[in-house]
């Protein structure tokens, strides 16, 4: 047995043994899915002589009902009775029967615990019982309704594809399968809730992928004990590193193209069932920075885009407490006409500086809120007449300065640029932090509180992962700065993340000749 075998190996638990009385089976099953009114018995008899009894279970809204009347019981019901064959031999071969051929299933296996029985019925599956025979049939045959792959909400498709995730686990692994056709890519399926009995599935690539980190991530989902898994989030929060840390620490995302090429680089992928959203683990800093666009551009354009979206959010986290430092405690910095104006604006106001960004900044916050939860054309409508009305009225009215407009704007654009929500409203939340550190100390406090923040950065891991690699990496190597700040053109980017100690670390072979001559389309070599 190997390492992934291990790894993955099933615990055994206590069964429910079948019974060869069917009766003894139903009573069993109906005692435990008492009350669901939802789940159907349909009891039938098979054989010439409708000697032999059978009962067919499935949930209604769960179950495919087209495939279980014409691929299940029209083939016992109507066929059987066409079979001139001793009931006896009946009895001992129509299961036989029906595993090799008989029922048009492409899914169908075999059983002998109940409680196994009772999990396939609640997750959509079909269980087929027979009198005087102690195993049961479970047939794949789910059919609920479901939403069809479509582009994903919470991320702009500029040039990649367009299909994202939905809610159905198989749906969303399929596109995956799609993108990463090779036998070492492995998909491993468990079930994590005590009540809700969510199907989760471990994605990654054999060979390439680290196996500390694949055991570090089964070892933390087999320690989850909870009753319900209701949405990725559950996961993400339950196997995180650090849940003080309001930095988060796995990636979310709903585009499979993002999930494949992560597992390329050598994380692990976690897709759950009902949501249509997959985790990857580890995360870095640069990962959340980084769009899947930069990748399906030009380098120099991915580049300049990152440079300038990493700006943005230190504009996001700085601006507000840098405007307050500076006309509160540091004014002498500005130059002579700035100053004035800055004061002129300001003749009318009634509050200080703090108070004046706090409430433009609280009233930002509202309006964000307000648009989020508001249908989609209502939301956008009041985002924007929402803020030109609010500053507009509060600028007239004398409550705060111009000036302090502009910057609550540049701050509101600035938090937009991010590609991760998550990261984004990590860096909002900050923004208070520096702009209160800022009103004590100044330009010190606003110093005081990005050593605190950097201090936490470099102690912050992911699945073992240093959060600012490879700033921070333990053996930093320069090839993994090819895909940072900057990306280098694709040729260069030969070597996967060295950081994340992949097992395999050669992702591209040389591509471009060393010998090319510009405008040489044989490569250099001679005719």
């Amino acid at each position: 047995m190997n390492f992934y075998e291990q790894l993955f190996q099933k615990k055994p638990k206590e069964k429910i043994p079948v019974e060869k009385e069917i009766d003894a089976n139903l009573e069993t099953i109906k005692e435990e899915l008492s009350f669901c009114d939802d789940v159907v018995y349909r009891e039938f008899k098979i054989g010439q002589k409708q000697e032999m009894k059978a009962a067919l279970i499935y949930t209604e809204g769960l179950a495919n009902k087209t495939m279980l009347d014409e691929s299940i019981l029209e083939d016992l019901m109507y066929f059987t009775r066409m079979a001139n064959m001793d009931p006896n031999v009946l009895k001992k071969k129509i299961h036989e029967a029906i595993l090799d051929g008989s029922i048009s299933v492409a899914n169908v296996r075999e059983s002998d615990d109940l409680d196994e029985a009772i999990d396939a019925v609640l997750i959509g599956d079909s269980v087929l019982l027979f009198d005087q025979w102690d195993k049961i049939l479970i047939f794949d045959a789910k059919g609920w309704p479901m939403r069809s792959v479509g582009e994903p909400e919470m991320e702009m498709v500029i040039r990649g594809p367009g299909d994202g995730f939905n809610e159905t686990l198989r749906v969303n692994t399929a596109l995956v399968r799609r993108r990463i056709r090779d036998p070492k890519f492995k998909i491993k399926q468990m079930q994590i809730g005590k009540r809700s009995k969510t199907d989760i599935a471990v994605l990654y690539i054999e060979g390439i992928t680290n196996k500390e980190i694949l055991k570090m991530v089964k070892e933390r989902l087999d320690q989850i004990q909870i009753d319900a898994v209701l949405g990725s989030s559950y996961i993400e929060q339950l196997i995180e590193d650090e849940w003080r840390s309001p930095f988060p620490q796995i990636q979310n995302t709903q585009r499979p193209d993002v999930v494949a090429a992560a597992l390329y680089e050598g994380r692990v992928a976690i897709i759950i069932d009902n949501t249509p959203y997959a985790l990857i683990a580890p995360a870095t800093v640069a990962t959340f920075i980084q769009s899947p666009e930069d990748h399906y551009e030009r380098f120099f354009i991915a580049s300049a885009i990152r440079i300038l979206r990493v700006l943005a959010l230190l504009t996001n986290l700085y601006l507000p407490s840098l405007y307050i430092a500076i006309t509160s405690f540091h004014p002498g910095i500005l130059p002579t006409d700035l100053l004035l104006y800055i004061a002129g604006s300001r003749l009318n106001v009634p509050f200080p500086v703090v108070i004046e960004a706090f409430l433009m900044e609280a009233s930002l916050e509202l309006l964000r809120e307000a648009g989020v939860r508001l249908p989609g054309p209502i939301g956008a409508t009041i985002g924007i007449v929402g803020g030109l009305v609010l500053g507009q009225a509060a600028v007239e009215a004398g409550i705060v300065s111009p000036l302090m407009v502009i910057v609550v704007a540049l701050t509101a654009m600035a938090a937009y640029s991010s590609p991760s929500y998550s990261f984004a409203i990590s860096f909002r939340m900050l923004r208070f932090v520096l702009m209160a550190a800022s009103a004590f100390l100044g330009l010190y406090g606003i110093i005081l509180a990005t050593l605190i923040i950097l201090t936490h950065l470099c102690n912050l891991k992911s699945f073992g992962v240093p959060y600012l690699s490879p700033l921070v990496a333990s053996e930093m190597k320069w090839q993994d700065f090819k895909d940072f700040f900057i990306r280098v053109p694709l040729h260069m980017m030969r070597r996967r993340p060295q950081f994340l100690r992949p097992e395999d670390s050669i992702r591209m072979g040389k591509n471009r000749p060393n010998n090319a001559v510009k405008g040489d389309d044989t490569g250099g070599k001679k005719q």
